[in-house]
């Protein structure tokens, strides 16, 4: 009695048949979900942005034709973190490691070069939809316990596109449990170069101090800034190697303090926070592998680096306590 191919004599598949017909159905799935899950698109005049579900990232923000920020494919997870989420904690934590009213808690290492847990949690769960409009949309995450991190926050972003102003962006986290969680907020976009080289772009800063820090990138004190960090004047890109975070924020007369990057082009791709935040991380991704120099974090923070550990800036959220900040990016 013979047999067909991938099956047993009593009909039963093989498992080198089971796993062929696996894969197909998988395969299947990959080609018609997107990595970072559904796609949130906003507009307004000009002003488009797609937002997606995982990380509630700004895949794409673009006015007219030109990008403002770095964009990355539908058909891919985001490889730099692009305009990110960062909750509960933005930058690096020493060892992954922080201790609340002494007890001391491990998170994983997700930075194994430098031993460091970074970016915190958010960017990679599911952001469910809340509301959306033309020109909005409003995304919640309901971060959960879990080993490492006991404490339950329940972030909510907004993401709105003005036909004049450009995008607006507004974070609120509740802490839903009991006892004080530590918290600090951060943002990852990646300004565009509009198809330029970066040495051929100029940047703006608006920030007095730098955070000076050790071969780990963790902060060792605060200085003026001079020299290679004094950015307070538009300052070509050439030959500036930056991953370095600022504080001292300056406002103009609306409050807001920005980060600019001027192209060739004459047009300014630009980053601005209002008063709810103070720090800036500014990257011009020198040693991110494939990545090299591709554009230029802007990074509105409102703690810098090790919050969790050194205390400065951090934000201890008690029993159904919020925090909100608010920032922006345009091009001029």
């Amino acid at each position: 009695m013979s047999s067909k191919v991938g099956s047993t004599p009593h009909g039963t598949r093989t498992p080198s048949g089971w796993l062929s017909d696996y894969r197909v159905r998988v395969n299947t799935t990959l080609e018609t979900a997107a990595p970072s899950g559904t796609q949130h698109r906003i507009a307004a005049g000009e002003h488009t942005a797609t937002i997606t579900e995982v990380g509630a990232m700004v895949r794409e923000y673009r006015v007219g034709d030109v990008d403002v920020f770095v964009p990355f494919g539908v058909d891919e997870p985001s490889p730099v973190y692009n305009a990110a989420v960062l909750v509960p904690w933005p930058n690096r934590l020493r060892d992954g490691r922080y201790t609340v009213d002494g007890e001391t808690f491990q998170l994983p290492l997700n930075e194994p070069d430098r031993g460091t847990a970074l970016h915190g949690l958010g960017c990679w769960y599911r952001w469910e939809l809340v509301e959306a409009a033309a020109d909005r949309v409003t995304l919640e995450l309901a971060l959960p316990a879990q080993k490492g991190w006991p404490f339950q926050l329940t972030s909510r972003v907004t993401y709105r596109v003005d036909a004049v102003d450009g995008l607006e962006v507004r974070v609120r986290t509740t802490n839903v449990a009991g006892g004080s969680a530590p918290y600090g907020v951060g943002f990852h976009p990646w300004l565009s170069t509009g198809g330029a080289d970066l040495d051929d772009c100029v940047v703006r800063l608006d920030a007095t101090e730098h955070v000076t820090v050790d071969d780990r990138l963790l902060p060792t004190g605060v200085e003026p800034v001079t020299g290679d960090h004094d950015l307070r004047a538009p300052r070509p890109l050439k030959g500036l190697d930056l991953d370095d975070a600022w504080v001292g924020a300056v406002r103009d007369a609306d409050g807001l303090s920005w980060c600019l990057l001027e192209r060739p082009d004459g047009s300014t791709a630009a980053v601005w926070m209002d008063s709810s935040m103070d720090c800036w991380q500014v990257c011009s991704a020198d040693h991110i592998a494939g990545h090299e120099r591709f554009g230029l974090a802007a990074e509105p923070m409102s703690c810098y680096a090790d919050a969790f550990n050194s205390g400065d800036r951090l934000v201890h959220l008690g029993p159904g306590e919020s925090h909100e900040v608010r920032w922006g990016a345009t091009l001029r």
